[in-house]
């Protein structure tokens, strides 16, 4: 799969394809039935299948604090794109530029010029260019002037529901993880570079792998049984904890923090994908770190004996 950054790197070989623009956070059901209609419309067609999406999510542009919790981060995403067959995908860097830049520029520059693009496939209430002044109606007049067909993207259910990355994220945060896990057509994994932390964990029989999440806000919080891949040839059960640490230090930067069962090799600097099992309890503040030891003791215990492992 080729990743195409920006805008000024598209070049005369990019331009015919088939296309769909999002934010694609999740790379949910949805999204894949998006995507395999897109491969099967490029096999028609005998073009690639091009995804278009932004890096910041423009909400994490214009409204920071308040833009939802991200499902994947850009390298998940990829990973998640590459999985279902995507043959490129251009990521836009979402800055004031292109925040200001007119809805008809937009699509000329990018569609027309960059692209080539003959089949774009969108969201009926997908807005775009300078003051969201750009939508579906605009689209398909503009591809009628310049020989691109737009298409509405079809609403995907499940069990009559539909299935969305606003949907995903409240069962995650609900801490039903099967659900999410049906939603999403797998389960709910974190990436990331396991890097150092205060190794107070430690000084408590409990050490951890530290992984930064790469998000400004997680849809998970709090205790969870997981099985960590990346380590061994079998992935590795373990506990993690996902929050702010109100016990020792209360902090807002959300941290993942991983406990594996009877595992004591140096593995900083490698990377890992965390998938997230069962929800044990919710993040709490304990009076004394030999409360919270023994809560440890608990939650491990407890994540034994969901995940099969003697202890």
């Amino acid at each position: 799969m080729q990743v195409i950054r920006g805008l000024h790197n598209l070049t005369a070989q990019h331009r015919g394809c088939v296309a769909t623009i999002g934010n694609f956070d999740g790379v949910h059901l949805g999204h894949q039935s998006v995507f395999r209609h897109l491969l099967d419309k490029g096999r028609e067609l005998l073009l690639p299948t091009t995804v278009i999406t932004f890096e910041p999510q423009p909400r994490e542009f214009f409204q920071p604090q308040e833009a939802p919790a991200r499902l994947t981060r850009m390298r998940e995403k990829l990973h998640a794109l590459r999985d279902v067959g995507i043959q490129r995908v251009v990521i836009l860097e979402f800055n004031r530029r292109l925040a200001s830049m007119p809805a008809e520029r937009f699509v000329e520059e990018l569609l027309v010029e960059g692209l080539g693009a003959r089949f774009l496939s969108v969201g009926d209430d997908f807005r775009f260019g300078r003051d969201r002044a750009g939508d579906f109606q605009m689209l398909l007049r503009m591809g009628a002037a310049q020989g691109f067909e737009v298409e509405n993207m079809n609403t995907y259910r499940l069990d009559a529901d539909r299935v969305s990355s606003t949907r995903i994220r409240q069962l995650l945060t609900a801490g039903d993880l099967q659900t999410a896990a049906q939603c999403l057509g797998r389960t709910y994994r974190i990436c990331g570079r396991i890097g150092h932390g205060d190794k107070r964990g430690r000084t408590i029989g409990f050490p951890t792998l530290n992984i930064n999440l790469h998000r400004i806000v997680s849809p998970l919080r709090g205790v969870y049984a997981v099985r960590v891949f990346g380590l061994e040839r079998d992935a590795l059960p373990g506990v993690a904890n996902i929050g702010n640490r109100p016990t020792v230090d209360g902090g807002t930067r959300h941290l993942l923090e991983v406990h594996l069962f009877d595992f004591s090799q140096d593995v900083y600097g490698e990377h890992v994908e965390v998938e997230f099992v069962r929800k044990l309890r919710d993040e709490k503040k304990f009076d004394s770190f030999d409360a919270l030891r023994q809560q440890i003791l608990n939650d491990a215990a407890d994540a034994r004996n969901m995940l099969g492992v003697d202890g």
